[in-house]
């Protein structure tokens, strides 16, 4: 409607290719007027309620094709007046209660997907809220008993600097919690370098293997065909220590990581399979959100949430594939750069 004076302008162009006579003038006339008017009572219109708007557009259209028929019965044999009724008094009026409808029904649909946007946002936001809360209060109690056994004036001085590590090492444990928030939020990529997959994959594993070992998890790697990406190191080794070591403890009783490096023409996939319980199609949907977790009720999924957001940043991409039961295989792909790959 608030459009209305367009659109009567461009009925009016298009009759004029019908010649420029009397019945032209009439549609001038009537067409700026009407336009102007339904433009005028835009703002009371958008007002009404929905099936009030269809009836009101109707009831417009009926008394307009009221108005043109008792012009046109003037003007037609007998013989043609149930063609007249029909164009004038039915075609027009339903016509424009379906369209009505039609439009009505894609403003509620619209905002209902507004609406939801919001309530996956505001729950993302509480999800997120409830993620980083669990994995700070944990450290921060911690840090507090032993603050409160530090007013004890008894306490020796060995003891005295024991607590002060362990607090000192709580509070270390809350600021990583922090910076993961922020890493998830917007991951940063501070430095650009290239990366020999192979290199960085074995230091990572280096480093999980006290956890492989403690769960009794068997690793294995092969590294036939390799590549170089660019991009920040210290992300890369954050996001992959989070990915295997959650691949380790989706196998609480033992089992086998098969990490992979696959190099094509223009891109390097990193593939990570695990035999652990596995994931359903709808873990897969959800991996990566606020406060998701595939480690049971313990976990707050903080540690997949920044993995994933860290590679959105250097533009690589992921594919999951698994069962229940029967363990997960993750795809990494990346780009490749082109310069250092090598096969054996």
């Amino acid at each position: 409607m608030r459009f209305s004076p367009i659109l009567g302008f461009l009925v009016i162009f298009f009759r004029a290719f019908h010649g420029i006579d009397v019945g032209f003038f009439i549609a001038v006339a009537f067409y700026t007027v009407f336009s102007f008017f339904i433009w005028y009572i835009s703002p009371w219109f958008l007002k009404l309620t929905a099936n009030i708007r269809i009836l009101v557009s109707t009831g417009i259209t009926l008394l307009i094709s009221f108005a043109i028929l008792t012009i046109a019965l003037n003007k037609v044999s007998p013989d043609q007046l149930l063609d007249i009724f029909i164009t004038y008094l039915i075609v027009p009026p339903l016509g424009v209660a379906m369209i009505s409808s039609l439009i009505e029904i894609r403003e509620k649909n619209q905002q209902l997907q507004q609406q939801l946007i919001i309530e996956e946002k505001l729950a993302a936001v509480e999800q997120m809220g409830a993620a980083i809360s669990h994995e700070i209060r944990n450290p921060l109690t911690t840090a507090i008993g032993f603050i409160e056994l530090l007013d004890q004036d008894s306490l020796d001085h060995n003891k005295r600097i024991k607590y002060l590590s362990i607090i000192k090492d709580e509070l270390d444990s809350a600021e990583s919690v922090i910076q993961d928030y922020l890493t998830f939020s917007k991951p940063i990529i501070e430095s650009i370098e290239e990366l020999d997959i192979q290199k960085e994959l074995t230091h990572i594993l280096k480093l999980l293997n006290p956890l492989a070992n403690y769960h009794s998890v068997k690793v294995s790697t092969d590294f036939s065909t390799y590549g170089t990406i660019q991009g920040d190191k210290s992300k890369f080794h954050q996001c992959f220590v989070n990915i295997i070591r959650n691949s380790i403890e989706s196998m609480p009783y033992g089992g086998v990581l098969l990490i992979k490096t696959i190099a094509t023409q223009n891109k390097i996939i990193i593939s990570i399979q695990d035999t652990g319980t596995g994931l359903s199609k709808e873990q897969i949907k959800r991996i990566g959100e606020p406060h998701y977790s595939t480690n049971g009720p313990k976990g707050t999924g903080l540690s997949m949430m920044v993995a994933y957001s860290i590679l959105r940043a250097m533009k690589g991409t992921i594919e999951v594939q698994s069962e229940i039961g029967k363990g997960t295989l993750s795809q990494f792909h990346f780009k490749l750069h082109k310069t250092k790959i090598k096969r054996r």
